[in-house]
C-alpha cells in the first residue's frame, strides 16, 4: 500500500475518519461495561488507586464471614448459659423444698432429682459449641476484626460443668442432715453468681464484635463508592458522545467522498 499516494485533503479526512472510529469504539466499551477507566491504559492512577480499594473491601468482605460466625459462637455459649442458669434454679427449688421437709425418704428422692440436673447440665453445657468451639466447654475464640491481622477479640472460655466453673457437688448422704442441704445450697448460689459475671462478659465481648461487623460493613461500602467514583462511566454522557461521534463519522464520510470526487474532478481535466 505504501506506492498508493492519496491527496491531501483523503488523507485529511481519512484520519479524521479512523479517529472517529477509535473514539467511538471507545465509547462504546465504556456503555457496555458501564465504567469509563478498564485498563490502565484509560487511566492509570484512577485505575490502580480504585484496585487497591476493591482489593481491601474483598479482604474486609471475607472477615465478614468470620465476624458472623464468631457473634453465632458467643449467643450459642449464652444460649447455654441461659439455660443452664435455669437448671440451677430448678436445683435451687429442690434444695427450698428439702429444707421444707424432715422425712428422709422424700429428702432423698430430691436429693436423686438434684443429681440428675447436675447430669443435664453437664450435657447441656457439652452441647453449646457453634461450628466446632464451645465457650462454655472451656473453648477460647480469637476473632479477627480488620484485614492486618493488627485488631482482634480474644474470648476465653469457661469449663461450665458441675466440676469445673460451677462447682456444683453431688448430693451428700442423701441429704439427711440439714448441713448437706445448706451446703447444696451455698454452692448453688455461688454458681448463679459465677454464671451471670460470664454472661455479662459474653454480652460485652458480642457487643463489641457487633459494632465491629456494622463498622466494617459502611467501610466496605466508602471502599467501594471509591472505586466506583474512580473508574465508573456515566451513562448519560457516554451516550451523548456516541451520538455526537456518529454525526461526527457521517459527516468525515461525506467529506471523505467529496474529497475524493476533487480529486476525480483533476482527472477529468485530462479526458
Amino acid at each position: 500500500m505504501s506506492d498508493i499516494v492519496l491527496s491531501s485533503g483523503v488523507r485529511s479526512n481519512l484520519l479524521q475518519l479512523q479517529q472517529t472510529s477509535e473514539l467511538i469504539t471507545s465509547t462504546q466499551t465504556k456503555l457496555a461495561t458501564g465504567k469509563r477507566v478498564n485498563s490502565a491504559l484509560d487511566n492509570p492512577i484512577n485505575y490502580f488507586t480504585a484496585q487497591g480499594l476493591n482489593v481491601r473491601a474483598n479482604d474486609l468482605n471475607a472477615l465478614l464471614d468470620t465476624m458472623t460466625t464468631g457473634i453465632n459462637t458467643i449467643q450459642a455459649a449464652n444460649n447455654g448459659i441461659t439455660a443452664i442458669t435455669k437448671l440451677v434454679q430448678s436445683a435451687q427449688s429442690l434444695v427450698s423444698q428439702a429444707q421444707q421437709t424432715t422425712d428422709p425418704t422424700v429428702r432423698a428422692t430430691l436429693a436423686a432429682q438434684y443429681d440428675a440436673l447436675r447430669g443435664q447440665i453437664d450435657l447441656l453445657s457439652s452441647d453449646s459449641g457453634f461450628n466446632g468451639v464451645n465457650l462454655i466447654g472451656n473453648s477460647n475464640l480469637t476473632i479477627t476484626l480488620n484485614e492486618t491481622g493488627s485488631s482482634n477479640v480474644v474470648i476465653s472460655g469457661y469449663d461450665d460443668t458441675t466440676a469445673g466453673a460451677l462447682a456444683m457437688s453431688a448430693s451428700t448422704n442423701s441429704w439427711a442432715s440439714n448441713s448437706d442441704i445448706t451446703a447444696a445450697g451455698a454452692q448453688l448460689t455461688t454458681s448463679l453468681v459465677t454464671l451471670r459475671s460470664q454472661s455479662q462478659a459474653l454480652s460485652s465481648n458480642l457487643q463489641t464484635v457487633q459494632i465491629r461487623q456494622d463498622f466494617t460493613k459502611a467501610m466496605i461500602n466508602t471502599l467501594n463508592t471509591g472505586a466506583d467514583g474512580l473508574t465508573l462511566a456515566d451513562s448519560n454522557e457516554e451516550g451523548a458522545n456516541l451520538l455526537a461521534l456518529q454525526t461526527r463519522q457521517q459527516l468525515s464520510t461525506t467529506a471523505l467522498s467529496l474529497a475524493s470526487q476533487a480529486d476525480q474532478n483533476v482527472l477529468k481535466l485530462f479526458q
